[in-house]
């Protein structure tokens, strides 16, 4: 048994998953400390990925050479893209996935990671000297060493579970909290608070009455999250259910308020307000008679299913006797009580852009103990937090990704920038350059990136670059092919849109709305041509990737001189250079964020809240700009 490291990662969620592989895949001698290595990337809430903004990260995190697109695809019963109806800037994947089999598939791949061990046991103190870490001790009484250590503790320190009034300690229904660790973190400086998350009962879906339930199917087509080939959905794919609470349902949960840890004073911490828990829905909405409920299914063998949206902490037979009123409910049986759990979470404003602690050294936080929420943002941090770590044992410029080139990017630069005042979930509202962040150029965006540093591994790149050849070929033809009005008119009327009034080239066509390239190509032989020769597996991603430049390219020019813009702002560094207590030309509000924070360049100071203009200007002078 090795008892030194490169590295240690604490816990196997999606945080720790991704930084372990990561890191090991770089090369770094990886040790992933686990309390349970059955439920490594254990889908703790919905049994799902993606969805809006969380989507375009997952492809994110694929693009790098991450593996969370990849387990999704082998584990999906249902995949959907949502926000078809508006823009591409908009489209987001989202697959329910099998719960048992995601954990398996994780598993296996940990296992078979080169470089990489795994330990069952619970870390309760790290090793710290000179305000650098240099190990942790765990439950019992082990010592490993490392050069650095990533914390991925998800929702276990000091966690505690609410049903009603009664309390539970534990990090999950049913397993041990970590206690030690954020009291020695404190001891040292960093700051801690309590935040609260919430999950819905689970129910056995033989006393369900599906056929009073609206079925929600899935889509079958070429879409999916990883851009390797080898990634597909291989899993018998099933449906999802919407159904409605009701006035009935809302009078029992009114009268159980008493007993809800929310509302008697039990529970202090900050809860997420973008999903609240049932409870909260009828406090907060008194004129809604209902509320929209999903069903989903947690695996493709399994009766057990997941109520999305009837989060809540009441006393269980509060819970049921509400869900009875639910005419499709009537008669259920359930597995597990929804619960509201607290824990702890670190401000993530005393970190740097590369999850390190600015306290100790080669200390990474990752995940919810960052203050956010969701399996898809604890990933793209993992992912990070793996790769600078790995930078930081072996040498080399820290990895960062800009707010115009990832998702991750602006989750990582909200969370040192700004912290957080409620558990941090990605919208696409968060991002200034949607347009530029879309779900379809992920892998355009950031594999060249992530091959350079060695993760993105060769098969990566060349499927890149294969399709970059192709998608710009069509394009290329787009601008050059000339179309005539008697040559295509007829058909142009066929679909609904105006005929030619004199010659235009191809991609005048394309830009219109209605009009696609594959509609196109059936009465237009040499583009046709030309799109066969993209691979035949990959031929409709391609396309649609040539579509969207195409049809968008003015906004994404435009949106591009933006970010350039801004950009010139991110190389004019500041930190270090100021006494901004001495600055009186400045607001008070900014000396004293700008004290606390200690902005890495003028761009970042500009995003902090409470920043004006007038400050930044300020800088700019001082700066000599």
């Amino acid at each position: 048994m090795n008892f030194k490291y490169d590295m240690i990662v604490v816990g196997a969620g999606h945080a720790g998953c991704e930084a372990a592989a990561a890191a090991a895949n770089l090369g770094s001698k990886i040790l992933l400390i686990t309390m349970d290595m059955d439920k490594i990337a254990q889908m703790s809430c919905n049994p799902a990925v993606g969805g809006i903004a969380k989507g375009q990260i997952v492809r994110e995190i694929d693009a790098l050479g991450g593996y969370m697109g990849i387990v999704t695809d082998k584990t999906a019963i249902q995949f959907r893209m949502l926000n078809r109806s508006k823009g591409p800037a908009m489209w987001s994947p989202r697959a329910q996935s099998d719960r048992a089999r995601f954990i398996e598939t994780w598993r296996n791949i940990l296992e078979n990671t080169e470089n990489l061990s795994i330990w069952q046991d619970m870390v309760i103190s790290l090793l710290i000297e000179n305000n650098t870490v240099f190990g942790v001790k765990t439950a019992l009484g082990v010592e490993f060493k490392a050069k650095c250590v990533i914390l991925t503790n998800g929702t276990f320190l000091n966690g505690l579970i609410h049903i009603g009034r009664t309390q539970l300690k534990g990090g999950r229904l049913s397993e041990p909290a970590t206690t030690g660790i954020t009291e020695q973190l404190v001891s040292l400086g960093i700051k801690s608070e309590r935040m609260k998350t919430g999950t819905p009962v689970r129910i056995d879906g033989r006393s369900i009455h599906f056929e009073e339930l609206t079925a929600q199917p899935g889509e079958n087509e070429f879409h999916k999250f990883s851009y390797l080939e080898s990634s597909r959905r291989i899993l018998k794919q099933l449906s999802c259910w919407t159904l409605f609470t009701n006035e009935a349902c809302h009078e029992i949960l009114r009268k159980g308020l008493p007993d809800s840890p929310l509302y008697n004073g039990q529970i202090q911490s900050i809860g997420p307000r973008y999903c609240p828990s049932i409870e909260t829905k009828i406090v907060t909405f008194t004129d809604k008679t209902q509320h929209q409920l999903f069903l989903e299914p947690e695996g493709e063998n399994t009766q057990e299913y997941y109520l999305n949206g009837f989060s809540s902490s009441l006393p269980l037979d509060v819970q049921l006797k509400a869900l009875q009123t639910i005419p499709a409910f009537r008669d259920i049986q359930i597995y597990k009580p929804g619960y509201a759990i607290e824990y702890d979470f670190f401000d993530p404003i005393q970190l740097q852009h590369t999850l390190e602690t600015k306290q100790i050294k080669n200390l990474f936080f990752a995940g919810q103990i960052n203050g956010t929420t969701g399996y898809e943002e604890a990933a793209g941090q993992g992912l990070m937090a793996g790769i600078n770590a790995h930078i930081n044992c072996h040498g080399g410029n820290p990895f960062i990704l800009g707010r115009d080139e990832a998702y991750i990017g602006v989750l990582i630069d909200d969370l040192v920038t700004k912290g957080v005042d409620e558990p941090y979930r990605m919208f696409t509202s968060r991002a200034e350059y949607r347009i530029l962040l879309r779900q379809d150029d992920a892998d355009m965006r950031l594999t060249e990136k992530s091959y350079k540093t060695g993760l993105a591994k060769e098969e990566r790149y060349k499927l890149l670059q294969e399709k970059k050849t192709h998608r710009d070929s069509i394009i290329t033809f787009a601008e050059n092919y000339s179309v005539k009005p008697q040559q295509i008119n007829n058909s142009l009327e066929g679909l609904d849109t105006t005929p030619l009034s004199h010659g235009c080239k191809l991609i005048d066509l394309v830009i219109r709305p209605h009009i696609s390239l594959e509609n196109l190509s059936t009465f237009i032989p040499a583009l046709k041509n030309e799109l066969e020769k993209a691979p035949l597996n990959r031929k409709e991603e391609i396309i649609e990737a040539a579509e969207i430049l195409i049809k968008y390219s003015g906004y994404i020019k435009r949106e591009r001189i933006i970010a350039d813009k801004i950009n010139r702002l991110e190389h004019i560094n500041i930190k270090g250079k100021f006494n901004y207590d001495s600055i009186q030309s400045l607001s008070t509000e900014a000396r004293q964020k700008l004290t606390k924070i200690n902005p890495d360049t003028i761009a970042q100071a500009s995003r902090i809240p409470g920043i004006s203009p007038s400050d930044i200007n300020i800088l700019l002078v001082l700066s000599g700009r």
